[in-house]
């Protein structure tokens, strides 16, 4: 299958070609500003503010699904009308699509959020988002929608990366006690997203971890598995009161074959002689 995966430069991108090549895809992806470097691809520069370069694009290669992993936090002509104009050429070329959304398209006033809740985002970015599913789902019904939560991997995500400099004290800053998310594998996600791709499921879904932690959980889980100090991790309540956004992803679940594993099972602590992220820097 011809697979185009947008923003493949990036943390789950550059998974999403890993697995999407050893599947024997055909595989395509685009960057901004640099390629990853990941075998068997073929590369190609796209600025997603470029909406005719992204109908050529897609009109070229002729994929059979699209993922759209691109955002800029923000940035609302890549993350919103970017998304737009990637839908748009899917339909207009017949390619299936997977667009990736986020829980932060909520606002974390309900106790738990599953595909029929309707958003209602408090940040620029969750606004973005926002805009993105409403104009994706009357532009092409036919698209799967992927709302997921923090992406956490072996090492190499951002949420990783802080936990280690907060440990070694080489940042300042603090994990809230009181902002809670469904953290989810890049290896998990990635597989579920090509499941979609090459399944006819229409629509929002969710696809995030099993389990619901805080930001410092999170920390203290990185921190326990990587063989970090985690008393060196400050920790506290969000100075503008608690954020509890919990993706509820059973619907979704029962219509894939990947499972969403839980942070508590993924997250475990390291065997001995096994080399964690910190011990190699």
């Amino acid at each position: 299958m011809r697979t185009l995966i947008v923003g493949g430069s990036g943390f789950l991108g550059t998974e999403l070609l890993r697995r999407a090549t050893a599947l024997g895809h055909e595989t395509s992806a685009t960057f901004l500003t640099r390629r990853a470097d990941v075998p068997d691809v073929d590369w190609h520069p796209l600025d997603l503010r470029c909406h005719d370069d992204v109908s050529a694009l897609v009109g070229a290669l002729k994929p059979a699904a699209i993922i759209n992993t691109a955002s800029r936090k923000s940035d609302w002509t890549i993350t919103a009308d970017g998304a737009v104009s990637v839908a748009k050429a899917a339909a207009e070329a017949g390619a299936r699509l997977v667009h990736v959304s986020s829980d932060a398209v909520f606002s974390g006033s309900t106790r738990a959020y599953d595909e029929t809740c309707v958003p209602d985002p408090t940040t620029p970015y969750g606004a973005a988002k926002a805009a993105a599913e409403t104009a994706i789902r009357m532009l092409y019904p036919g698209a799967a929608i992927a709302r997921t939560s923090l992406i956490v991997g072996d090492g190499g995500s951002v949420h990783e990366i802080q936990v280690r400099e907060l440990a070694a004290r080489r940042r300042d800053g603090m994990l809230f006690t009181d902002d809670v998310r469904c953290p989810v594998h890049v290896t998990d996600l990635a597989a579920a997203l090509l499941e979609l791709a090459d399944s006819g499921i229409e629509g929002v879904c969710h696809v995030a971890g099993s389990d619901a932690v805080s930001r410092y959980e999170l920390g203290a889980l990185v921190a326990g598995r990587d063989g970090l100090d985690v008393s060196a991790l400050q920790h506290g309540p969000r100075p503008l009161g608690p954020s509890e956004v919990r993706l509820d992803s059973t619907a979704t679940q029962r219509l894939l074959r990947t499972e969403l594993r839980g942070v508590r099972a993924f997250l475990r602590p390291r065997t001995a002689g096994s080399q964690g992220p910190a011990a190699q820097e």
